[in-house]
């Protein structure tokens, strides 16, 4: 009977991607176990098409996860984790106590979750912390699903993500315009992404010539796209995430959350940095990244600001 290892992490696309180290590790902790991911459905089948999980239990967290959550999706989808039960069960979701006692109703033979938190900590070091401790080998460099060299992107149209689920991390779009259009100037093929909700938001954005793809692109042609593009632009989003997993250049726009929390987790392994961030907070600052308005500390960057990071990215600027 093939033993299952469950690794909860119920949440969006850039929390998927900076899990993919943690259940790297635990694919190499465990060769021979299937490995399911409860998650979004939409993020667990990018997980499973780029083999990084084998099936994907859907369940989603934004909320507090109820303590039946797990049993019952279990119920629902009663194939994906058969009649084995679970071996190994893996909090990488939170350090509960929702989390824990959902996925202790699954009554695994062992759960592994995170005893010493510390909220100062990156999340891709933090749940790669926990795996290693169980045996999992994993590291940063664990992010990378796809690696397409960059002279090999020279035709590929600059991404541009205005969005963000939170108003605190949406710089404003007529800012976004403005970088769009010097861009186009400058002879850059565009394209602006975002999700069928964020239209009207991408329309404004998508101008002087520039492609608006909003609410066109699967998670997976989302990757693909970024993957061929010589650059991104984009906030404090699940697409920066993207950026890392291909090997993306970027320039990414933080405000409330320190990107010494969320921001790319890849050490500099080319001769210039492949991502810069723009980010005018001070040590210890954390505003509210769930606000409506847009962050202080994020109208603090410029049109300029963005355009010389994008002239930078790449060389050495400092």
């Amino acid at each position: 009977m093939t033993t299952t290892v469950l690794a909860l992490r119920a949440l969006g696309l850039g929390d998927a991607l900076t899990g993919v180290p943690a259940l790297r590790g635990l694919r190499r902790a465990h060769p021979a176990a299937r490995l399911v991911l409860a998650g979004p459905p939409e993020t667990g089948a990018l997980l499973v098409g780029e083999g990084v999980v084998d099936d994907v239990l859907p369940v989603r967290g934004i909320a507090p996860l109820a303590p039946s959550s797990l049993l019952d999706a279990a119920a629902a989808h009663p194939d994906v984790l058969g009649d084995g039960g679970v071996a190994l069960a893996v909090n990488l979701h939170g350090r509960g106590p929702q989390s824990t006692r959902a996925l202790e109703a699954l009554a695994p033979e062992r759960l592994l979750g995170a005893d010493d938190w510390d909220d100062d900590e990156h999340e891709v070091h933090r749940w790669c912390r926990l795996v290693r401790s169980a045996g999992g080998d994993c590291s940063p460099a664990d992010l990378v699903l796809r690696d397409v060299p960059l002279s090999e992107r020279t035709g590929g149209r600059v991404v541009v993500h205005p969005g963000a689920a939170s108003g605190a991390r949406r710089w404003p779009a007529e800012r976004w315009a403005e970088v769009v259009s010097a861009l186009r100037a400058a002879g850059r093929r565009v394209v602006v992404t975002g999700s069928a909700g964020e239209a009207e938001l991408c329309a404004r954005v998508a101008v002087d010539g520039a492609a608006d793809a909003s609410g066109a692109l699967s998670l997976a042609e989302l990757l693909e796209l970024v993957a061929s593009s010589p650059l991104l632009l984009a906030g404090d989003t699940g697409v920066a995430h993207v950026a890392t997993a291909t090997r993306t250049p970027s320039v990414l726009l933080f405000g409330p959350t320190d990107p010494a929390r969320w921001g790319p987790a890849v050490g500099v392994v080319d001769p210039a940095p492949l991502h810069r961030v723009l980010w005018r907070g001070g040590p210890g600052r954390a505003g509210d990244p769930h606000a409506d308005a847009p962050d202080e500390v994020l109208l603090r960057t410029s049109v300029d600001d963005v355009l010389g990071a994008v002239r930078c990215v790449g060389d050495a600027c400092g």
